[in-house]
């Protein structure tokens, strides 16, 4: 990115003042690109963990596939999961407040006696199921903000930062020749007057 300029001290001010916005800017997007990865991280580790959790219950299960076949599913659902928003170095995430099932009523006569605790045992998976969800989402955002903050640090370290000194750098350069020019012009003249007055 090639900055534009013009070679005169009005331009140099805005260089200036530029220069020193971005400087005082990058801190700050360096403690929000480092709180914004360990975020990213904490979610990840969650996520993993809920992860582990739902295949541990998957498992515990997993001898009851027969009797699953008789269970009628159609008497739970989920009727609402309540979010919440929470800024977190700027971003707006994700946070789950709850899951609010529907169980339809049974005869607990005609059925049979652990299909209260089939959908208890469905209410627990669901329940990690979308808090994982959850955490993969948080994650997802958390991370997309963290490449943003990354590329504009590198963005203002790597490329505006040099590219705004090395173009003061010409400015200055540029006016002093400049200057020393004028000086010259006058020294010169200075020295005719001073012949011709002589003579």
């Amino acid at each position: 990115m090639a900055i534009k300029f013009q070679y005169n001290k009005t331009s140099l001010q805005g260089l200036e003042k530029q220069l020193k916005m971005r400087q005082r800017a990058l801190p700050t997007l360096k403690n929000k690109e480092s709180a914004l990865r360990s975020e990213v991280k904490r979610a990840k580790d969650n996520a993993a963990r809920l992860e582990e959790a739902l295949a541990i219950e998957l498992t515990r299960y997993e001898q009851m596939v027969r009797l699953w076949g008789e269970f009628d599913a159609s008497l739970i659902r989920i009727a609402d999961v309540d979010l919440s928003v929470k800024k977190i170095a700027g971003v707006l995430t994700p946070i789950l407040e709850g899951v609010k099932f529907e169980v339809e009523a049974y005869n607990p006569f005609t059925q049979p006696v652990w299909f209260a605790d089939g959908i208890a045992i469905l209410k627990k998976l669901a329940g990690l199921a979308i808090e994982r969800e959850v955490f993969l989402r948080k994650m997802e955002l958390l991370d997309f903000a963290r490449k943003k903050t990354t590329q504009k640090v590198n963005l203002y370290e790597k490329v505006q930062i040099p590219g705004f000194e090395d173009a003061m750098r010409k400015i200055k350069r540029f006016l002093e020749d400049e200057d020393n020019l004028s000086k010259s012009a006058q020294k010169i003249v200075k020295t005719r007057q001073q012949q011709e007055v002589e003579s």
